[in-house]
C-alpha cells in the first residue's frame, strides 16, 4: 500500500501510493515508520491516486508514546497500519481506574475507547468550544457522567460547581444520589420544586465585590465604596466604642456643611436631612445646646434672623467640636455579623454625604448613580439572593454548599444576563479568595464550569476598575491553589483572549465563523490545515480534541448521556402537527 518515501517537508512526509487508489478509510489514520531501533508515528491528512501525505505526530521510545519529533524517518524504513497496543499508548487504556477519565469512542477506529489522564484534564483549565447544536452540552454532561458513575472508583472529595445558563442540567445529575454522591441544584426562583434557594450574604460583600454588583465604570468611584463598607459595620455594631465613632462620623460631615460656604438656608436643610437619617441618643436634633443663660436643642439654634443669618452658628460648631474626629483606615471594625443590603444603602448614602457629593454637582452625579443601582437591587427579586438573616464566615458557607456534595449547579436561567455575570463573578472570586488561604496550598480543590462562558467571561473593564479580571486571574494563578475554569461556549471569539489563552485543554465540535475557527486554528499546533478544516463538518457528538491531556490530537466520539440535558433540538413535526 505505502511506496516510497518521496518527499520530506518540515513535519510532513510524502509517500508513493502503491494502491493507485484514493482510500477514504486511510484519512486520519495513523501509520508507524519502523526500523530496527525506531518506530515513528505519522498520521494521514492526504490521500489520492498517487501520493500519501502524513503529518508526524511523535515517536514510541521504550513503549512509551513521546510527542514531537526531534529526527525524521529515512527514506528506507518499514511503513505500516499502526497496530491496537499501539493505539493504546497514544489513547489511554481501555479499562477505567481512578487515574484515568473515559471521554468516547474514536471516531477513527473501531472498538477503541479515547481516555485522558485525571490529573492533566481536571488539574487544567480548559475549554469546550461548538456552534449550538454541535453537542457541547451532551459532551460535558457525558464527561461528568463517566467521571461520577462509569468510573468503579468514586471521586468522593471532588468539588465541582456547574453555572447553568438555561437550566439545562437541572435533572442529567440524579443519578449521583442514588450512587452514594451527591448533587444539589441551585436556582433563583422562589419555591421552585428540587431546588435550593440560592444565596450570597450581603456581608460577604467586599469592595470589588460591590464594584461588580453596582456595574462601577471608575476607579474613582471605588473610595466611596470602600468608606461605605466602613460605616455599615460602625452603624450595625453594638459595641460601644463603635457608637462613639458614629458620632464622631456625623459630626465631621456636619462640620464640613457648615463650612461649606453656602447660604444658610442650604446649611440648615442640609443638616436637618442630615440629622433626620443619621442620629445618635447624643447628637440629633433634639440634643440640648448648652450656652449663657439659656438652653437651646440643636434644631433651635438653626434658627435664620430677618438678615439671613444664622445667629447660634459658633454654639453649633462648638457642640460639634467635642466629638473628636476619627480616621476610618485606623478603625478596627469587628465585621463577625449579618447585616442586609439596606443596611449597605443606609451606609452608602451617608458615604456620599460624608465625602461631599451634596456639595459638588459633578461629584453629586458620578456617585449617586451607585445609591440608584442598589436601590434597584433591593427593589427587584435579585434582593433576596443576599437575604441571609444569620451570619456565618465564609469559610463555613463553602463548606456547608459541599458538605456531602461533589457537584453544586446552579440555575442562573431566571436572571438577566448581566445580574448572571455578576453572581458567576461573585462565586467564582469568592472560591477563589477561600482556596488561595488553605495551608497546604491545593488541599482543596475546585472545579468552575461555566456554560455560556462568552456572556460573563469578556474583555470587560473589571481591570480598569478594581485592577483585575476575576477569570483572568484564575486562569493566571488559580490551578497552583486548585481553582480549575472549563469554558463552555459557542463564540470564543467573545471570551476574554487571555482566559481562554490559559487553557490547557481543548474539546471542539463543529464550528462554522470564520472568528471562531481563527480562534481554535490559533491554539492548535503541530496540527495540519486539513485536519482542522474538518471541524467545520463535524457530525453532532464528534470533537477535536488537543491539549496537555491528548498525547496528540484526538476526534472524539462522545455517547450520549443519560439522562440528557434538556438542550436538545426541538421537533418541530411533533409540536407542529
Amino acid at each position: 500500500m505505502f511506496g516510497k518515501v518521496l518527499k520530506l517537508d518540515n513535519n510532513e512526509v510524502t509517500l508513493e501510493n502503491l494502491s493507485r487508489r484514493a482510500i477514504s478509510n486511510l484519512m486520519n489514520c495513523h501509520i508507524v515508520f519502523e526500523d530496527e531501533t525506531r518506530r515513528i508515528i505519522g498520521e494521514v491528512i492526504y490521500v489520492d491516486e498517487e501520493i500519501v501525505r502524513v503529518l508526524l505526530v511523535g515517536e514510541i521510545v521504550n513503549n512509551v508514546f513521546i510527542s514531537g519529533i526531534i529526527k525524521k524517518p529515512s527514506g528506507i524504513t518499514n511503513v505500516r497500519i499502526i497496530t491496537m497496543p499501539e493505539l493504546e499508548l497514544i489513547f489511554g487504556q481501555n479499562e477505567l481506574s481512578k487515574d484515568n477519565l473515559f471521554l468516547g469512542k474514536s471516531a477513527i477506529y473501531n472498538n477503541l475507547n479515547i481516555s485522558v489522564p485525571l490529573n492533566s484534564f481536571f488539574a487544567n483549565h480548559s475549554a469546550v468550544i461548538g456552534n449550538t447544536g454541535s453537542g457541547k452540552s451532551c459532551g460535558m454532561t457525558r464527561i461528568l457522567q463517566n467521571l461520577f458513575l462509569a468510573n468503579p472508583v468514586k471521586p468522593v472529595n471532588a468539588h465541582i460547581i456547574l453555572f447553568d445558563a438555561y437550566g439545562e442540567y437541572v435533572n442529567a445529575f440524579n443519578g449521583l444520589n442514588e450512587n452514594g454522591l451527591g448533587c444539589v441544584n441551585y436556582t433563583t426562583k422562589r419555591g421552585k420544586e428540587g431546588e435550593r434557594q440560592l444565596s450570597f450574604p450581603a456581608y460577604f460583600l467586599d469592595v470589588d465585590d460591590l464594584a461588580i454588583l453596582l456595574q462601577v465604570q471608575s476607579s474613582e468611584q471605588i473610595p466611596v465604596l470602600s468608606k461605605a463598607l466602613k460605616l455599615v459595620t460602625i452603624f450595625k455594631s453594638e459595641d460601644p466604642l463603635m457608637k462613639e465613632y458614629k458620632n464622631d462620623i456625623i459630626a465631621s460631615c456636619l462640620l464640613d456643611i457648615l463650612t461649606s460656604g453656602r447660604s444658610s438656608s442650604h446649611i440648615r436643610d442640609q443638616i436637618i436631612a442630615v440629622l433626620s437619617h443619621y442620629n445618635t441618643e447624643t447628637l440629633n436634633l433634639d440634643a440640648i445646646i448648652h450656652q449663657p443663660g439659656y438652653d437651646r436643642t440643636f434644631r433651635q439654634c438653626l434658627l435664620i434672623d430677618d438678615q439671613g443669618k444664622m445667629n447660634a452658628i459658633f454654639e453649633v460648631v462648638k457642640f460639634l467640636q467635642q466629638f473628636e474626629s476619627v480616621n476610618l483606615e485606623k478603625v478596627d471594625v469587628a465585621s463577625d455579623f449579618a447585616y442586609t443590603l439596606d443596611d449597605l444603602y443606609y451606609a452608602l448614602e451617608f458615604a456620599l454625604i460624608s465625602e461631599g457629593s451634596i456639595n459638588s454637582e459633578d461629584v453629586y452625579k458620578q456617585n449617586n448613580v451607585l445609591k440608584t443601582r442598589l436601590q434597584s437591587i433591593i427593589n427587584s427579586n435579585e434582593k433576596e439572593i443576599f437575604e441571609f438573616t444569620h451570619y456565618v464566615s465564609k469559610q463555613e458557607f463553602i463548606k456547608e454548599m459541599f458538605n456531602g456534595t461533589q457537584l453544586v449547579n446552579i440555575n442562573l436561567s431566571f436572571l438577566d444576563d448581566r445580574f448572571a455575570k455578576v453572581m458567576t463573578k461573585l462565586y467564582s472570586k469568592l472560591l477563589f479568595n477561600y482556596t488561595t488561604t488553605l495551608e497546604p496550598r491545593g488541599k482543596f480543590s475546585v472545579n468552575i464550569i461555566l456554560e455560556e462562558a462568552h456572556r460573563y467571561v469578556q474583555n470587560d473593564n473589571d481591570i480598569n476598575v478594581i485592577g483585575y479580571n476575576i477569570f483572568d486571574r484564575i486562569t493566571k494563578e488559580g490551578r497552583k491553589y486548585g481553582t480549575l475554569l472549563a469554558f463552555i461556549t459557542q463564540r470564543p471569539s467573545e471570551l476574554s483572549t487571555t482566559a481562554l489563552s490559559q487553557c490547557a485543554n481543548y474539546i471542539v465540535f463543529r464550528v462554522f465563523h470564520p472568528e471562531d475557527l481563527n480562534i481554535v486554528k490559533s491554539m492548535s499546533t503541530n496540527v495540519a490545515e486539513e485536519t482542522l478544516e474538518q471541524i467545520k463538518a463535524l457530525n453532532p457528538g464528534t470533537a477535536f480534541c488537543f491539549g496537555t491531556g491528548f498525547k496528540i490530537p484526538t476526534l472524539v466520539l462522545f455517547g450520549l448521556p443519560s439522562p440528557l440535558p434538556e438542550s436538545t433540538s426541538l421537533k418541530i413535526n411533533e409540536l407542529w402537527y
